[in-house]
């Protein structure tokens, strides 16, 4: 019985065609919305916030010159949580990896994603709580006659940074756990017996080898950071305001669509620029 050759032609064919379905998915539910916004981000603010002609650059104008002090306020946030999260999330990561029972490095993982398992609004109420001026911290402080006012620490940029390195943590752990589980730990022996301390076997030896789980865990935690709302608007208040709360705000109720749609582009050109980074140095060497 003559075996069934299959043509370059062919295969090609097929492929298009398992893909179709992803293809027009993508296209309609994730380009196709992008498309829109990249246009309403040219239009001009008409009665009660909607589009309208004729094409203009106004709202990026006032994207930069108004508005732009704010979007530093966000990259600077969600680039200190992500030194916070990867200076706080390696040696978490270490640690679990050099658990020598697989009891042990299971219990710790799912200690990581244990709070995952309630609504990441829920934590950010309780966190509400914790802060508050009758909260569960000034109330500790107070007791033990460390301070005799409640501490203000709601409402503030403190706050917000202490929500997100709370909620963005195991974004950090996770990615750098994988990268560290796949680590030959006899290279930094090696390095040892050729003289080299702890600090230059990590820095020499560790940390280039596990680049590309540090990088991806970075994305994870600053490309939702710099986006983030809910917890600066609960946790931060006016002080806390970002570029998720005022896109928020233009989209809701007779806000201004074109203003929005601008300041939506701006931060995707932000996110695309952390997303070259990880293309440039979060491949596996």
């Amino acid at each position: 019985m003559a075996a069934r050759v299959t043509s370059p032609e062919s295969s090609r064919t097929s492929g298009i065609l398992l893909a179709l379905p992803a293809l027009l998915w993508l296209g309609l539910f994730f380009l196709l919305p992008l498309l829109i916004v990249l246009v309403f981000s040219f239009l001009t603010r008409s009665q009660g916030g909607q589009v309208a002609l004729p094409f203009t650059f106004a709202q990026y104008e006032r994207v930069f010159d108004t508005f732009w002090v704010v979007m530093q306020r966000s990259i600077n946030v969600a680039f200190v949580t992500t030194i916070i999260c990867l200076i706080a999330g390696y040696p978490l990561a270490y640690f679990i990896v050099r658990r020598r029972s697989s009891f042990g490095k299971q219990f710790a993982l799912f200690l990581v994603i244990l709070p995952f398992w309630t609504n990441f609004l829920v934590r950010t109420y309780a966190w509400r709580v914790l802060l508050g001026r009758e909260g569960l911290i000034n109330s500790s402080l107070m007791g033990a006659g460390i301070i005799t006012e409640p501490l203000e620490l709601l409402n503030t940029e403190f706050a917000v940074m202490l929500g997100l390195v709370y909620g963005f943590l195991p974004f950090m752990v996770l990615p750098i756990y994988a990268s560290l589980s796949r680590f030959d730990f006899r290279f930094i022996e090696a390095a040892q017996d050729l003289g080299a301390n702890d600090w230059t076997a990590f820095w020499r030896v560790m940390l280039p080898i596990t680049l590309p789980g540090v990088v991806a865990g970075c994305m994870l935690v600053f490309i939702p950071a710099i986006g983030t709302f809910v917890t600066s608007d609960l946790l931060g208040g006016t002080q806390g305001l970002m570029i998720g709360n005022l896109i928020h705000a233009q989209y809701s109720r007779s806000g201004n669509l074109p203003l929005g749609a601008a300041l939506s582009v701006v931060m995707m050109l932000v996110v695309m620029a952390a997303l070259f980074i990880y293309a440039r140095f979060g491949r596996e060497k």
